[in-house]
């Protein structure tokens, strides 16, 4: 296997996320805390807990957690679920189960770093970019014009990080359709599927619709809930859902007991949670909204549709890069430059930073950004 690349996006964040005063570039929402998240349960899960066994769990999750995230789908039941140490588990499993040497993938860019590196350390890989002048959407031609013969899986990303972008639902069941034509995987990382405010609507689960759609999911995107470190996949592929749970083996062997018994809790009780989380982001898309208008000399907004980031563009002459350290530093404002989500597939944003805006309390980081901004840094 080829060795990986430096994870840019955690060795930044290894460098700042803990010691920068005001983390204005998250992109998870507002998490709770383990008693509030018990306030949340009833009498038998709470029990569940505090009466827990800390043994192996089975390997593709509890039966009552798969129970309750097939819930939350359309059309999917506990045998079409596999249950993962986090989101990236899940993607480096799924691409490692679905292609190999003399395969092809197309990717959408700008993304999440794993999504082209880990595709790219198996086969060749095309990117196909999202377009800024057309509001970030997927340019549906540029997808089909890259299938090739040995083409096997279609990646993407909505909603979309780091834009924001969800994508409009014809675009979406024509790329379904482009897939089923072509009998090509089709992967969708909908960490953020439940979260959006836009105009386009929510777009159902990629794996609802299609019989080759692999549909990734996380805990710790539009619940908050990143420490519980608790992923799945849901695929309609059980042959494929086998072989993935085979490569499982090899890396968590199964998910953490109590993490497991947490998450059914937040899964039962995301009414709640999730009506919480879209009041905050609609509230701090406001203060977006006068920030950047503010301070429109100095940045492009471009207001998200979901998810909990956005991406403006920065027109400081000095760039980006130099921007953000200077601010970080003399602020304890941090912010994720583009350079983090530089591609090896083509060209990307140069000119661009991701703001995170699913977290409460984002006045105070604001106001910290905005004096700095007055003050004529």
């Amino acid at each position: 296997m080829a060795t990986l690349p430096d994870f840019r996006v955690e060795t930044y964040f290894s460098k700042w996320e803990f010691t920068a005063r005001y983390h204005m570039t998250a992109s998870d929402a507002q998490s709770l805390t383990i008693k509030e998240l018990l306030a949340l349960a009833d009498d038998e899960d709470r029990d569940a807990f505090e009466n827990l066994s800390l043994g192996y769990t089975q390997t593709f999750g509890a039966p009552q957690l798969l129970q309750t995230i097939a819930s939350t789908y359309e059309r999917q039941t506990t045998d079409n679920l596999l249950c993962f140490a986090g989101a990236e588990e899940g993607l480096y499993v799924a691409m490692h189960a679905i292609l190999d040497k003399g395969d092809h993938a197309i990717v959408v860019t700008p993304n999440y770093q794993s999504a082209e590196t880990i595709p790219l350390s198996i086969c060749e890989v095309t990117g196909v970019p999202l377009d800024p002048l057309q509001g970030w959407t997927l340019d549906i031609d540029a997808v089909a014009a890259a299938i090739r013969p040995n083409t096997k899986l279609i990646s993407i990303n909505f909603p979309h990080n780091p834009t924001g972008k969800i994508l409009e639902r014809d675009r979406f069941d024509t790329l379904i359709n482009l897939c089923r034509q072509h009998g090509i995987y089709l992967f969708s990382d909908e960490a953020y599927r439940l979260i959006g405010l836009g105009e386009n609507g929510l777009l159902p689960a990629a794996a609802d619709v299609y019989e080759r759609a692999v549909s990734l999911a996380v805990m710790s995107k539009p619940y908050g809930l990143p420490g519980l470190r608790i992923g799945w996949i849901a695929c309609q592929d059980r042959e494929l859902l086998v072989r993935m749970e085979r490569m499982k083996h090899y890396l968590s062997i199964c998910n953490s007991g109590p993490s497991e018994v947490l998450a059914r809790i937040a899964l039962k009780a995301r009414e709640p949670i999730l009506a919480n989380i879209h009041r905050i982001m609609a509230h701090n898309l406001g203060l977006l909204d006068g920030f950047f208008n503010e301070f429109a000399d100095r940045f492009e907004w471009y207001r998200p549709d979901g998810g909990c980031v956005a991406y403006p563009r920065y027109l400081g002459a000095e760039g980006v890069d130099r921007f953000a350290t200077d601010l970080v530093e003399k602020t304890g404002v941090l912010l994720l430059p583009s350079s983090i989500y530089r591609s090896e597939l083509g060209p990307a944003p140069h000119d661009r930073f991701r703001i995170g805006y699913g977290r409460a309390h984002m006045e105070e980081g604001l106001e910290v950004f905005g004096n700095y901004l007055r003050n004529g840094q």
